[in-house]
This record gives structure tokens, sequence and C-alpha cells, in this order.
């Protein structure tokens, strides 16, 4: 789950520095970044890597085992460089592994590692690495970010070859996309590389270090967003060729050969798609290469973004197709099951049919049959008679009955009529307790255009950190409650559970409350075996649906209707 800590955006607002959404705010006039992504320096696996710089603060004395803020374990240090180290850890309040970058509080960059941290984390955005917590405490500076074990980086999916059109299509767009909103807010990463984008499992391609990578280093550019534009043209150069487009060689690829410039992908290797080609071209045009077929150079990944929608889409390779066997007919598909079927030419006698009972025992049988057919025609007549008299009683008793009572006499059960939801909470009794308050009176404002959802997470299952969440619902006071219907925005599945008919206050414990009724899917009527006397309701839900907007997993509630 891409949860993030309060910390994450209070913690570096009393610096004096100016923070690095004001340098990506810079002019973004043609120019050259200060530090171009040519570094041959191999980043770590879901750290952040570097050269080491005079004047820096020497690294902290940490080692396995260290413990922040009585919850952050420090486990292996993947990087130890530039006065800083980032380490693989464990969360142990929520069970789960995190990165972590550490660094002393009096190292030159430490401010502006905080600031880069807390616009990072604001963005919210879940096609980044998320930043969950930034703290200074106990002369030390740390950023604690999602760690992801399902993801693969970029560089180690090149190292056994080049990546399909269709799969290197989907990496530039989402990458582009990605950078385009988040220099909307300002930010930009000026570390974006084959170590810095990862593929999850789920084919969703993330990027990390947003302004952190950056920041760390003391890397900045007057340029920020040509620089990640250009970043972004190396990343489908390298995908189409495995060739890093510089003449050095860097994260595992070889560069191009010296002095002859920078050549487009299809001159490099056969068979790339000519539409990618001159894609990476216009992003890497910035560092002087010539537009192909003179197409303007793409200098903002807004402008990639754009060049990317007037490609024509690229599909993904059909499937090989497997010719079935070739269909053989059976003995039993050939009407000679438990024979043996006759070779080839050979004619088969006829068979003639048996003659039939002409002797004294067949007509006695004859006799015998015709005797039963009578007396069964006789019995069931007899039974069809008294079954019509029967009737027939029974609708003059009745007849009898409705005129001296004056009515019918039967109790109709009450029409079902909706109840008024008079509010409803966010419930995360096995989280950090609050989960997207600001619109959940979206569940019961009438409208389906509008709804509340989860946070999100990496499995259907909450990502196996909690067994759920959910909203709870106050009637305003104890009612009969039959049914409940709910709308989601994707299949989920769902519980729902009433608090005892005692209860006067809203229950703030799971425990406080009974299952009544479950069911999955995106329409679902909720309906207990009995009318439920309660004034709280809980809808919890249990698994969430994967959504395709975002490529993570998400419960979306559009709607509660609750009736009697």
């Amino acid at each position: 789950m891409a949860e993030r800590s309060t910390a994450a955006v209070d913690v570096a607002d009393n610096s004096g520095d100016e923070p690095l959404t004001a340098k990506a705010d810079q002019s973004t006039a043609d120019g050259v970044a200060q530090n171009p992504e040519r570094d041959t320096d191999s980043d770590e696996a879901q750290g952040s890597g570097g050269t080491d710089g005079p004047g820096t603060a020497s690294p902290p004395e940490l080692h396995s085992g260290h413990k922040l803020a009585r919850r952050y374990r420090l486990e292996e240090c993947v990087t130890r460089l530039d006065g800083f180290s980032s380490w693989r850890a464990v969360d142990e309040k929520l069970r789960r592994a995190v990165g972590v970058h550490v660094l002393p509080a009096e190292h030159v960059r430490a401010r502006s590692v905080l600031a880069a941290a807390r616009s990072s984390a604001l963005l919210g955005d879940p096609r980044f690495v998320q930043v969950l917590d930034a703290v200074e405490e106990n002369d030390l500076v740390y950023v604690v970010h999602e760690w992801l074990p399902d993801a693969t980086e970029l560089s180690t999916l090149l190292s056994s070859g080049t990546m399909e059109p269709h799969d290197a299509y989907q990496m530039v767009s989402q990458v582009s996309s990605a950078m385009a909103a988040a220099h909307r807010e300002g930010l930009a990463h000026l570390r974006l590389n084959p170590n810095a984008v990862l593929r999850a499992s789920t084919g969703q391609w993330r990027i990390r270090g947003l302004a952190v990578n950056a920041a760390l280093r003391g890397i900045s550019s007057d340029t920020p967003q040509r620089a990640d534009t250009e970043a972004i043209g190396a990343l489908l150069y390298a995908a189409l060729t495995q060739r890093w487009p510089y003449e050095s060689d860097a994260y595992g690829l070889s560069g191009l050969p010296k002095d002859i410039g920078l050549i487009a992908p299809d001159q490099v290797r056969a068979g790339v798609h000519r539409g990618l080609s001159e894609l990476a071209m216009r992003a890497l045009v910035n560092d002087g290469a010539t537009a192909s077929r003179h197409e303007s150079a793409c200098t903002t990944p807004e402008e990639l973004v754009k060049a990317i929608g007037e490609m024509p889409r690229i599909r993904p390779p059909e499937p090989a197709f497997t010719a079935p066997p070739e269909y053989q007919r059976t003995t039993y598909q050939q009407g000679t099951y438990g024979r043996t079927a006759p070779h080839p030419g050979v004619t088969q006698p006829l068979t003639p049919p048996p003659p039939p009972l002409q002797s004294r025992t067949g007509k006695a049988l004859k006799w015998a049959v015709s005797a039963l057919l009578i007396a069964a025609l006789g019995l069931g007549s007899w039974q069809l008679a008294d079954a019509l008299m029967n009737q027939s009683n029974k609708s003059d008793d009745t007849n009898k009955t409705q005129t001296s009572d004056g009515g019918d006499k039967t109790p109709k059960k009450p029409a079902s009529q909706p109840i008024a939801i008079a509010g409803a909470h966010d419930f995360d009794p096995f989280g950090d307790q609050s989960e997207k308050p600001a619109d959940i009176s979206k569940v019961y404002d009438g409208s389906t255009a509008t709804y509340w959802q989860t946070d999100f997470y990496k499995g259907a299952n909450f990502g196996n950190l909690k067994p759920g969440l959910g909203i709870v619902l106050d009637l305003g006071k104890v009612q009969d409650v039959g049914k409940v219907a709910v709308t989601f925005m994707g299949d989920t599945a769902v519980e729902l559970r009433s608090a005892g008919p005692d209860t006067t206050s809203r229950p703030t414990s799971f425990d406080s409350f009974t299952q009544v009724a479950q069911g999955s899917g995106q329409s679902v009527v909720l309906k207990p075996g009995k009318t439920v006397k309660t004034r709280y309701l809980l809808v919890w839900l249990t698994k969430l649906p994967l959504q395709p907007d975002e490529g993570t997993y998400r419960g979306r509630v559009a709607d509660i209707k609750v009736t009697s």
C-alpha cells in the first residue's frame, strides 16, 4: 500500500534552502543540463548510487539490525557513498519491506533531501515509488520509501535482449505520462535511468527516486524538463537496441561506437520499429541529434506524450496458433461400440430380426400385458375423480369461511421502505485508522458518478497487509434493516456486518460487528437471513478489484442504499 506518513509532508519546512519544487519550475528554454544522464555508475537495487564528492559529511555509522524511530530495522546496506547510505529495511509496525536513505543531519544536502522527499510524497501518483516517511531525528535524516520485491529493473530486463515493440511502446508511454504529471506539479527527476524504471509483476511501470535521488547527489538543472525528456529518449533507445546512446558503457549496456555520433535505432539494429525509432530520436535531439523526417524535437515530457498519442497504436503480438490434432473417428462414433471394427472391403452379413412371438407362451404374455394396462387405466381414473371431488369440497369450505369471516384475515408483510443514512465513517481498524475520509459522503449522495475509494494496494487481498476495511453507516436510530444495496466500480467482495441493537455510539472495534450477509460483484444486494435491528452497519470490503486505469488494486464505492 502506498501509505504516506504525515512526517513526509510536515518535515523540512523550516530550512532556509530553496525547495526543489522551486528549482523544478525554472526556465525550460533550450540548454543542456548541468548533469546530463551519462554517468556510468551502477545504481543500487532499490536504492541510489553516485560518486563521492569533496567536502561532504561522512556516512552515518550504522549496521544491520539498527532500528530507526523504534520501527524501521535496517537489514542490508545496498549503497554507501557520497556521505549517505541506502538500506533495505523492515517496517516492524506494518511488517513489510521498505527502502531507507540515511545521511547525517549536518550533511550539506540534508535540507534539500527532506524538501525533495516532502514534495514527492505530496504528489501521491501510483506510477512512482512512494515516499512513506521523511524524518530528522537523533542527528540523522532518513527517507523511507516503498520496496517492490516483485518488480524488475529495466536494466535487468535489457540484459537478456531487446524489448518487443509493444513492450517498449508501453514503457515509454507510461513513463512519459508519469513524468508529465510530475512536471505539472513542479517536480523533476534528473536521475531517470534504466535502474530507476521498474516493471511490476502486474505489467505496470513504476519510477523510483523522483526528486530524491537527484537531491541525494546534489544534481540540479536549468532545463529540468529537457533533461528528463532526453533521459526518456535514452530509455527507449536502449529498449530498442540494447545499446546506451552515448559513447560510454553504462547500466550493463554497451555504448555506441566512437566518432560516429548518435545514429537512429533502426540503423543500429535491423527490425526496429520505425515509429519508435523516430520517437527516440525526437527525444534525444536535445543532445544535438537530427530528428528524422524533419519532425520537431520533443523538449518536454508533455510534448513526448502528445507525439506518442499521434502515433498509430502498437498492438501486442498475436498469440501463437497451435493446430489441433487431426480428427480421428472412434469406434463409438462409427456405431460399433463393443464390437471389433471390420476390415476394409469385407462385407458384413445382415442379422435378421427375431421372429414375433407365435407360440402359446407368447399369446399368454400378450393377454397378461393387456390386463395390466386395463387395470392401470381404471385405477388412474378413480384417483382422478377422487382428487376433483376433494378440490370441490375445499373450494366450498373456503367460500364459506370468507363469507362468515367477512374477509381475508392473513396478515400482510409491510412493504419495503428506504432508510435514510444519517452519516458514514471510514473504518480501517487493522491499518492506520484512516482511509480517504474526505470523500466518504459520496457513498450516499444518490449519484453513481461520484465515489469513495480506498488507497491503492499491490494485490486484491490488500497486499496481505490487512484482512479488509470498510464504511460504517449511521442510520440515526435503531431500525429494522431488510437489505443493503452497494454499487462498486469493479468486482468487489464485501460483507455486511451489524452492531447490536443496544449500541448507542459508533463502534471503533471490528469485534463490535457481526456478519449478517456477504456477496461479490459490481452491484451487490446484501440481504440478511432475517430482519436486523440496528443503528450501525458496516460495509466491509474483503477483496479489491484491479483498476485498469492505474494498474493497482483499489476499492471504489459509488452508492449505498439501505431499505427495511
